[in-house]
């Protein structure tokens, strides 16, 4: 019989992190489930578990892949085995609260207009413990592009539920993005239709030292992404916000890359980033800054943050 619900866990080892977030699974409120583990290339200890759920639990599909270490592959691999009237995703690193299925679903079944649905969530370290002054989730519902490019709402892809017919018609991943095909699709559910947002903290977001995505990395996806947006068919006023956010990621991606040494692609990134950005004055702030740090020396740098440093004003 089909599920209601076919849940996606992308998964590439990290076991001490995939019990808790399939444990909090089976704690859903909601159980017309099925659960859909699209595993990468793991290591033993991580098969072992996995294959060890699959035979005590029927709802349990394992799916073994060879590693690429493309998530958006891994995602769309699960996306073809799933059943599900629903689609709902779910990180190895995250955790969902127990009522996270039950206020999604009944909520997208009593709103015949809306067709995928997201949560607030609540950032926490590795053992679960909320961190302190983190960013706090900002709802946004119904049309929210303009909301989702300006980086007025967030939307965590485990936090995600959508209709699986419209994620036949939107979808699937972009597998020519390492980090930020969950973005760019989540631009597009939002291009097509409204966003029914639930505004509670009903996922748990990880931040430890095990991601393996460095800032450079994921600033370049973040530009990549937005390009691909720009493809769409939008409106001048969704046009005019997304041009304005290509060119401050540019600018972040060109000071990313001269901090961490890559000196020659901050200056192409910048040069290659003017013909479209000079006309905001922040990308010129955070262009200029990135091509200081390319061309002046680091020791030169170093001698002005101590200088800097050393005229700053005491306070008694």
């Amino acid at each position: 019989m089909r599920p209601v619900v076919s849940i996606i866990v992308p998964i590439f080892n990290r076991p001490h992190f995939l019990r808790a977030a399939v444990e909090s699974v089976f704690a859903q409120t909601f159980g017309d489930w099925e659960l859909i583990l699209a595993d990468d290339g793991s290591g033993s200890e991580t098969v072992a578990y996995m294959h060890q759920l699959q035979q005590q639990q029927p709802r349990v599909r394992l799916l073994r892949l060879p590693h690429r270490g493309n998530v958006a592959a891994v995602r769309n691999a699960g996306l073809r085995e799933a059943s599900g009237e629903y689609i709902a995703f779910l990180d190895t690193d995250d955790v969902w609260v127990p009522t996270k299925l039950e206020a999604q679903i009944a909520s997208l079944r009593a709103k015949s207009d809306r067709k995928w649905s997201y949560t607030g969530f609540r950032l926490v370290d590795a053992s679960l413990t909320p961190l302190p002054r983190a960013p706090q989730f900002s709802a946004a519902d119904g049309w929210i592009i303009d909301a989702l490019l300006r980086a007025e709402t967030t939307i965590a892809q485990s936090s995600v539920v959508v209709r699986r017919d419209f994620f036949d018609e939107v979808g699937p991943y972009d597998e020519s993005m390492r980090w930020c095909s969950d973005y760019e699709l989540a631009a597009r559910f939002a291009l097509r239709g409204a966003a029914d947002c639930i505004d509670q903290p009903l996922v748990m977001i990880r931040r430890h030292t095990e991601h393996c995505c460095d800032d450079v990395s994921a600033c370049h996806d973040v530009v990549v992404a937005l390009k691909t947006i720009r493809r769409y068919a939008m409106g001048a006023h969704t046009r005019g916000i997304l041009h304005r956010r290509i060119a401050m990621a540019s600018a972040f991606l060109a000071r990313s890359q001269a901090v961490y040494g890559f000196k020659l692609s901050a200056l192409a990134t910048v040069l290659g980033s003017a013909h479209y950005s000079w006309r905001y004055s922040q990308w010129w702030l955070i262009a200029a800054e990135a091509t200081a740090r390319a061309l002046i020396p680091t020791s030169a740098q170093n001698v002005l943050r101590r200088a800097r440093y050393a005229l700053r004003p005491r306070h008694s």
